[in-house]
């Protein structure tokens, strides 16, 4: 926790992401909790609605990019309470919906809104003021937000049982307007901020230009594993089921992930600025193709599955964070805005397209299809990490 001793304003800034971060994730997870419910009022199949998630991702990936300039100009604080204010409605569109144009429609707004928001626009800020310190303060606010459906899962289920689906969706635009846009205007930074382990800024002359077959490194990297991981994810009690176990199993190993994943997260934050986020990639990432070969080589024995749990579970969670920082070892201040908003269109069109996918070939063609593809991927990811180790800049990219 080595930035926590230089930047007492950081801690605050830190905090306040986490409420807003946990608050933004927990509410778009509403499908997962009344799913069932929203399908018999809008007339949907239960897959329809949970392509409003694919609906919300695609939406957000188009964005970014769009946002660059805005995160540029005007900074992080500004393009995040707007995009509050954007959200507050799309979630009144949502409780109003009655038929699946509405509805998708929800989805959209949700999108667009998410792509100032969601995650991107919180790196963006820590990066703005932790500089070099940014990737200790993304691994402290990823340990929290990964626990944002342990907390709104229950929430969403609670507003639900007494409001409705409706009224939650209503009780959630709400919170945007009187949680997260207070909390932003009074808690974000109204200025780009730099320091440097506490020490007063230094003009420093700007890094050398990153090459473009590099960002398309970095780009290719992040996309693959975020394949991998949101399609897994998302399949993961489906995937068990088909290698034989029943589904109590299934769900209990399931249910095991998400603590793994939350642990690793804390190990790699716990390391302090020891490695930075091409390390970090190379070690949980060399762990994916090991966790899915013994799977498709076990016939589903329960101490390989429960390996492969840790393995995958250990890689997925430490990736998380790896997918975030990488961009740090290749950009300053400035660039990391342009180069995070770049990122997130492919990064988003993955986590879109990758469970509708892998769930496609799980049920056409079985387990080893969809373990067979996320495999190539997994591997694909560790060798293109290589690459940008030995891109590597000698000396980290500084802010400015």
């Amino acid at each position: 926790m080595q930035f926590l001793k230089y930047d007492g304003g950081l801690i605050g800034v830190l905090l306040m992401l986490a409420t807003t971060q946990l608050v933004g994730w927990g509410t778009i997870g509403l499908p997962a909790v009344v799913g069932r419910d929203l399908a018999a009022d809008l007339g949907m199949s239960l897959p329809a609605v949970f392509t409003g998630t694919s609906v919300l991702y695609v939406s957000m990936g188009l964005c970014g990019p769009l946002l660059a300039k805005s995160f540029a100009r005007h900074g992080a604080r500004t393009v995040m309470m707007v995009g509050t204010i954007v959200t507050a409605p799309g979630f009144v569109l949502l409780s109003l919906a009655r038929e699946p144009v509405l509805y998708f429609a929800a989805w959209i707004v949700l999108g667009i809104a998410g792509s100032a928001t969601l995650s991107t626009g919180a790196y963006i800020m820590l990066n703005e003021i932790a500089g070099r310190q940014a990737k200790n303060a993304i691994g402290a606010l990823m340990l929290v937000t990964g626990l944002s459906s342990s907390i709104f899962w229950p929430t969403t289920s609670f507003l639900s049982g007494h409001l409705g689906w409706r009224g939650t969706c209503l009780v959630y635009a709400a919170m945007m307007l009187l949680v997260s846009l207070p909390l932003y205007a009074f808690g974000a930074p109204r200025r780009k901020i730099t320091k440097d382990a506490g020490a007063a800024p230094v003009k420093r002359s700007p890094p050398p230009a990153i090459a473009r077959s590099t960002f398309g490194l970095v780009v290719a990297a992040i996309t693959l594993n975020a394949f991998v991981n949101f399609g897994i994810g998302a399949i993961l009690i489906e995937l068990l089921r088909a290698e034989g176990l029943a589904p109590a199993q299934a769900l209990m190993f399931g249910s095991m992930l998400g603590v793994i994943q939350v642990s690793a997260r804390g190990l790699d934050f716990l390391g302090g600025g020891r490695w930075d986020g091409i390390t970090t990639g190379l070690v949980a990432g060399s762990a994916l193709p090991v966790a899915m070969l013994l799977l498709m080589s076990s016939e589903g024995a329960t101490w390989a599955v429960a390996v492969f749990i840790l393995l995958y579970g250990a890689g997925s969670g430490a990736m998380a964070v790896a997918r975030a920082t990488i961009p740090l070892v290749f950009y300053d201040q400035a660039e990391f805005a342009k180069a995070m908003s770049m990122i997130s269109l492919p990064l988003n069109l993955a986590s879109a397209i990758s469970p509708p996918l892998l769930a496609g070939l799980l049920t056409e063609f079985g387990s080893r299809a969809a373990l067979g593809l996320t495999l190539v991927f997994s591997c694909a990811t560790v060798l293109i990490l290589v690459l940008l180790a030995r891109r590597r800049p000698r000396q980290p990219a500084v802010v400015t």
